[in-house]
């Protein structure tokens, strides 16, 4: 008996000695460590690592950047059940230990005597939030003690609810998925609140190792995870009997939603976005949680995308076949075997890839890469016809074998009536719209898709703009003493030395046709080439060229040539596009931009753009009489506008053309969609306020239509990326224009017509069509014509090859009139 009562004293005391023994252990150990805790108050202030994401005006999704995806939510907006899976899966007494779990911790230590090794047990979710934000996750004593003490610590600084939120939104669940609402998106497409128990629960099973309880790699086992966390879930009286039973039989979804889930489609410029924030911010871009908000319009950017494509296919399909893009190999009459094959090819805008099972006489079946069969017969192919050149092509096909084979791989095009063979289009194009009064960019498309070329050709194909030129030449003639009534000759004519090889240059109208003495207004309209190099003799390339800078156009590396009348220096579409809003707006310069607002992570607006608004220089452009230019100070209130701009003050988008001039040139544009080279899209959109101008250079290498209608102007290009030809009659009007028109005829479908009222400065007066000179009204035969009441309503009527070119310079650069020097 006294043996028995020494045996429990001394384990008594040996227990006390060993209890004071550790917390001595305890409380040095803590010294010691506890200085190099990091301070815990850093988690209120948290920053995760948040993709760059851009948005489109109304805040849909357009891209996504960024090795993490993470989308931070509040532990409010986290369903109970989603917390409970997660609890049940990984600490289901959070709510009752203080950071630290003695249970686990004792059986952790009970796995290390009984094996020698270290292994999973006793991390609760406060000790994981502190091993994810402050340390490795090595397995040592040392990290282990660490990772205790500083959940004590982050217990006495934090709420629970506040630990769970960080932990929610840390953890990494595989698939570049970090956090449980980008987890949600990734594995099931869906929100939150939108989760059912099973996927909940098979969220929750990730974090103790996602890849092998991954349900994509690894479905079977991250069944038997989940269910385990389910029945956990029916333990602890989180989920009925009824509940588990049910959610253990809902299969295992094995799709991958990888990418962010755009709204719209524009690679483009979200490519231009990405460049300009890292620009502005450095790699930290992509982590950062940058929301950038362009101005693009997401109705009106997939309509330029269609309008692209299809403009481009419509093109290829003109100039024939060039062949199937590959052949395979398979079992005679294996549908899934070519689906398989189908489903191998790149994904293509606008184009769905398929192999041709067989082939008859009269049609051929091919089957697409979801199993689908698609006939195409005879009729449907006779545009196949084999290409030769841009200019040549082979027979019509007499039967399908002539074009097809069994195995070969294809494309398909929708279309009304289902599908039809197609190419991927080896020629690329360009489209882009901007607010003719904000500056705004609506829509832009870099090119047929950004999957098969990233090379931008809105921002950075430098391409000569042909005849799209021309209205800048018109506007600076205006200024110069010319009038729409003045007329020119469009005789042929050689200028010796003057092409760029030193060679004699002998310009050409297209076509070769010459139309003789043409008044200025209808050689625009006509787009008669003549008349332009002769306008430019006229007032002199270095007019002009002071004339476009003024627009914004880089005039900086092009030389004061006569060629210049033609468009033979090259710029961008953007920069065209962004010049074309001085002639659709009625004067004003405005910079186009693209990025509406960028904001952080908790919303605050770190850029926001500074709304552009119209004001007049303080010089007004008066004629002095006959004579010489003169500039005359004007007071603010004479100013059209009525509102004047200021020196330094940002927004300002300043008149650098009068009213006048942008209206003559305006009435121009309006006539070539009427009646001259863009006719096409009069007929289409029958608005009478609609402008433009087509574009065409030598060998058909280039073919534009710059336009507008009320508030919207736009650009569209077809060309080869390596300049080949397009090939005879691929001209703007007739490549261009039906890009420009599809997209407007969107663009427009709300906008009311505009009235067309010219400002107080234009009049109207009876002219001879004939001569250009003003007779009384009511002449038999005569038209109306506008004038701007500046100038003197004569007519001018120039041959520059009979008069000097010193005395053209100084007479019509000084805004005198030449009269009648035929």
């Amino acid at each position: 008996m006294n043996f028995l009562k020494l045996l429990f004293k001394s384990i008594f005391y040996l227990v006390v000695l060993f209890a004071f023994l550790a917390l001595g252990a305890w409380g040095v150990a803590y010294h010691v460590y506890s200085e190099e805790l990091p301070d815990v108050n850093a988690l209120r202030d948290i920053q995760y690592q948040v993709p760059l994401r851009i948005y489109d005006r109304h805040g849909g999704l357009i891209a996504e950047f960024g090795e993490k995806r993470r989308i931070p939510v509040s532990i409010d907006q986290i369903p109970e059940l989603v917390e409970k899976a997660f609890l049940a899966a990984e600490d289901d007494r959070f709510y009752q230990h203080p950071g630290v779990d003695l249970q686990g911790l004792f059986r952790a230590g009970w796995e290390l005597l009984r094996t020698g090794h270290k292994g999973q047990g006793g991390s609760t979710i406060t000790m994981q939030v502190a091993r994810n934000f402050f340390l490795s996750s090595e397995k040592t004593y040392s990290r282990k003690f660490r990772e205790i003490l500083l959940a004590v610590k982050i217990e006495r600084e934090l709420t629970k609810r506040q630990i769970l939120e960080l932990y929610l939104n840390k953890i990494y669940l595989g698939n570049r998925a970090y956090g449980v609402a980008a987890a949600a998106s990734i594995y099931y497409n869906k929100p939150l609140d939108a989760l059912t128990p099973a996927e909940a629960a098979m969220l929750a099973g990730l974090p103790k190792a996602p890849s092998k309880f991954n349900p994509v790699v690894n479905p079977e086992r991250a069944k038997i995870r989940r269910d385990y966390i389910l029945g956990r879930m029916g333990e602890l009286g989180w989920l009925t009997e009824e509940q588990v039973k049910a959610a253990q039989l809902e299969p295992v979804q094995t799709t991958l939603f990888l990418g962010a889930e755009s709204e719209v489609s524009a690679p483009y410029v979200a490519e231009m976005v990405r460049a300009r924030m890292v620009e502005q911010f450095g790699e930290a871009a992509y982590e950062m949680g940058l929301r950038v908000y362009t101005t693009l319009d997401p109705e009106l950017q997939r309509t330029a995308s269609l309008a692209l494509r299809n403009a481009l296919l419509d093109y290829d399909r003109r100039h024939g076949w060039r062949g199937a893009e590959g052949r395979v190999e398979f079992p005679v009459g294996d549908v899934e075997a070519a689906a398989s094959h189908a489903r191998a090819q790149r994904l293509v805008e606008g184009l769905i890839a398929a192999v041709v099972l067989e082939v008859e006489a009269r049609q051929a079946t091919v089957v697409d890469g979801q199993g689908r069969r698609h006939v195409l017969d005879l009729e449907s192919l006779q545009w196949a016809r084999p290409y030769l050149s841009e200019d040549a092509m082979g027979p019509r096909p007499k039967s399908v074998a002539e074009v097809l084979s069994p195995g070969d791989i294809v494309r398909l095009r929708q279309g009304e009536k289902g599908y039809t063979l197609a190419q991927l289009p080896q020629v690329e194009g360009a489209f882009v719209a901007f607010d003719s009064t904000s500056g705004a960019l609506l829509a832009l498309e870099g090119g047929y898709d950004f999957s098969l070329s990233k090379f931008n050709r809105v921002t950075q194909a430098q391409r000569q703009p042909g005849s799209s030129f021309k209205p800048f030449l018109y506007s600076a003639a205006l200024e110069n003493g010319f009038t729409l009534a003045s007329v020119i000759s469009d005789d042929p004519r050689v200028y010796e030395k003057a092409a760029a090889n030193k060679k004699d240059w002998q310009p050409q109208n297209y076509g070769g046709k010459f139309y003789g003495p043409t008044r200025l207004h209808e050689a625009l309209v006509r787009s008669q080439n003549l008349v332009s190099v002769r306008l430019m003799e006229a007032i002199t390339p270095e007019v002009v060229l002071r004339h476009a800078k003024s627009f914004g156009l880089p005039v900086g590396q092009w030389q004061p040539t006569l060629s210049l009348a033609l468009g033979s220096y090259a710029l961008t579409p953007w920069e065209l596009t962004a010049a074309y809003m001085v002639f659709a707006n009625g004067g004003y310069r405005v910079e186009p931009y693209f990025i509406q607002r960028v904001e952080d992570l908790r919303g605050n607006v770190l850029f926001e753009a500074v709304p552009q608004h119209f004001c007049d220089n303080e010089l007004a452009f008066l004629p002095k009489g006959a004579g010489q230019l003169r500039e005359k100070r004007v007071s603010p209130t004479t100013l059209p506008s009525g509102r004047r701009c200021q020196p330094g003050v940002l927004g300002q988008a300043p008149r650098v053309i009068s009213p006048e001039n942008a209206w003559l040139v305006q009435v121009m544009l309006r006539d070539v969609v009427k009646r001259g080279t863009a006719a096409s899209a009069g007929r289409a959109l029958k608005r009478p306020d609609i402008g433009g101008k087509t574009g065409t250079t030598n060998d058909q290498r280039d073919a534009w239509f710059s336009g507008f209608g009320p508030g919207v102007v736009a650009t569209a290009w077809v060309g080869f990326d390596d300049y080949r030809p397009l090939g005879r009659m691929e001209t703007g009007g007739k490549v261009a224009v039906p890009m420009w028109v599809d997209f407007m005829q969107v663009a427009l479908k709300d906008r009311p017509v505009q009235e067309l009222k010219p400002p107080p400065g234009i009049i109207t007066a009876s002219i001879d069509p004939g001569t250009g000179q003003i007779v009384p009204s009511g002449t038999p035969g005569a038209i109306i014509e506008y004038f701007d009441v500046r100038y003197p309503q004569v007519t001018t009527a120039v041959m520059p090859e009979y008069l000097p070119s010193q005395a053209i310079s100084e007479a019509i650069g000084d805004r005198q009139m030449v009269e009648e020097l035929f």
